[in-house]
C-alpha cells in the first residue's frame, strides 16, 4: 500500500464569537417576528433542531444591522483567513511538517469568496513554497467536506510522496439577512454556524487512516434543493422543504451505486461518518442507511455544540470517530448543492 494515499492529520478551527441556541432565537423573535406573521409557527425550529451553541465570525449584534458585500465580504476576508492559518497550522504540526513541505493545497468554501484567493494572499504567512499548487474551489456547499477531501486525494495521486493540505471553511452566518422574510431565511439562523477543518494527505508512508476510494452521484433534475440566491445584499439561501425526505429516499441507492463502483456494498461498512445537516436530515439518514435510530451519535454531538458548519462539519465528526477509536472501514458521506451526494473510504492502518 506504498502508493495508497494516507491521512496523516486532522485539525478544527472555530471563531471566538460563540452564540447559544437561546441568544440566537431570542434575536430572532426581536428582528423578526413583528414583521413576519409566519414566524411564531417557525420558532420551534430553534428548539427541534438539536443546536445548543455554535461560533460565529461576528458578534451577535452585529446581524442587528443590514450588510451589504462589503461588509460581509470584508469580514469573510478576515476571519476566513485567520481560521485557514490556525487549522492549517495546527494540522501541519500534527503531522510532523511544515508550510514549506506540502505541495499542493487545496482550499474549499461557497460562503465567501477573495481574488486572489485566500491560498494566495496567505502563502507569505503560511510560509508556501512558490511552486504549490494552488486549487480553491466554489460552489459545493455541505457536500464539499467530502468531495473537496476527495479532490485533495487526487492531487495527492499525482505522485508518490506528494503532500497535499486540505483546508474547507465556511462562514455560513455572514449570510443571514434581516430583508429576508422567509421560511429559509428563519431556519437558517436557527441551524448554521462558522468553523473550519483541515487535512494532511500523503501519497505512501503511514498515516492515521489510507483513503480507499472516492465517489459522487450527482442527481438529475434537483438544482432547486438547495443553494444560494444572489442578490445586491449579498447570498441568500435555497433550502427545500423536501430535503429530508428526499434524502431518506435517494440516498440508499445513490451510496450503492458509488460504493458498486469501488468493489464495496453497505455491508463493507463498520461506521458511516455522516454530514449532520440537522436533526430531521440525520433522521433520514439512519433510516436510508438502514442504522438504528440514534446511531449517528457524533453527529448530533457536533450539531449541538457547532451547528451545521457546510462542508467543514463532517471533518469535525471525524475527529471524534477518530478519537473514539476508527473502525476497520468507515465511509465519509455529505450531501449538498447540485443536489449531489459524496463518498469516501477509509481504512484504519493501525
Amino acid at each position: 500500500m506504498s502508493d495508497t494515499v494516507k491521512l496523516l492529520s486532522l485539525a478544527v478551527a472555530v471563531p471566538e464569537h460563540v452564540i447559544t441556541q437561546a441568544e440566537a432565537a431570542a434575536a430572532s423573535a426581536r428582528l423578526f417576528a413583528g414583521r413576519f406573521a409566519d414566524f411564531r409557527h417557525l420558532a420551534g425550529v430553534f428548539d427541534n433542531a438539536g443546536i445548543s451553541k455554535r461560533h460565529a465570525a461576528r458578534p451577535l449584534s452585529w446581524f442587528d444591522e443590514p450588510h451589504g458585500w462589503p461588509d460581509r465580504m470584508n469580514a469573510y476576508a478576515e476571519v476566513a483567513g485567520s481560521l485557514f492559518v490556525e487549522a492549517a497550522t495546527k494540522a501541519l504540526r500534527r503531522a510532523d511538517l511544515k508550510a514549506g513541505d506540502v505541495d499542493c493545497v487545496v482550499t474549499i468554501s461557497s460562503t465567501g469568496f477573495t481574488t486572489p484567493s485566500l491560498d494566495a494572499q496567505l502563502a507569505g504567512k503560511m510560509g508556501f513554497r512558490p511552486d504549490i499548487e494552488r486549487v480553491p474551489v466554489f460552489g459545493l456547499g455541505c457536500a464539499a467536506g467530502v468531495s473537496g477531501f476527495g479532490i485533495a486525494v487526487r492531487q495527492a495521486k499525482a505522485r508518490a510522496g506528494k503532500i497535499v493540505l486540505f483546508v474547507t471553511i465556511e462562514l455560513c452566518t455572514l449570510a443571514f439577512r434581516l430583508d429576508e422574510l422567509t421560511r429559509p431565511n428563519i431556519i437558517a439562523t436557527a441551524l448554521f454556524g462558522d468553523g473550519a477543518a483541515a487535512c494532511v494527505l500523503r501519497n505512501g508512508g503511514d498515516g492515521i487512516a489510507a483513503v480507499e476510494s472516492t465517489g459522487e452521484h450527482l442527481f438529475p433534475d434537483t438544482l432547486d434543493i438547495m443553494g444560494w440566491k444572489i442578490d445586491d445584499t449579498g447570498f441568500g439561501i435555497v433550502l427545500a422543504q423536501s430535503l429530508p425526505p428526499f434524502a431518506e429516499r435517494e440516498l440508499g441507492p445513490a451510496l450503492d451505486g458509488i460504493l458498486a463502483r469501488n468493489g464495496l456494498s453497505r455491508r463493507d461498512i463498520d461506521r458511516f461518518v455522516c454530514h449532520p445537516g440537522g436533526t430531521r436530515v440525520l433522521a433520514a439518514m439512519e433510516s436510508a442507511l438502514a442504522l438504528s435510530p440514534g446511531s449517528l451519535d457524533h453527529e448530533r454531538s457536533v450539531l449541538s455544540d457547532y451547528g451545521n458548519m457546510s462542508s467543514p462539519t463532517v471533518l469535525f465528526v471525524l475527529e471524534r470517530v477518530i478519537q473514539a477509536g476508527l473502525p476497520d472501514r468507515a465511509a465519509m458521506i455529505a450531501m449538498g448543492p447540485g443536489f449531489s451526494a459524496s463518498c469516501v473510504t477509509l481504512r484504519r492502518t493501525a
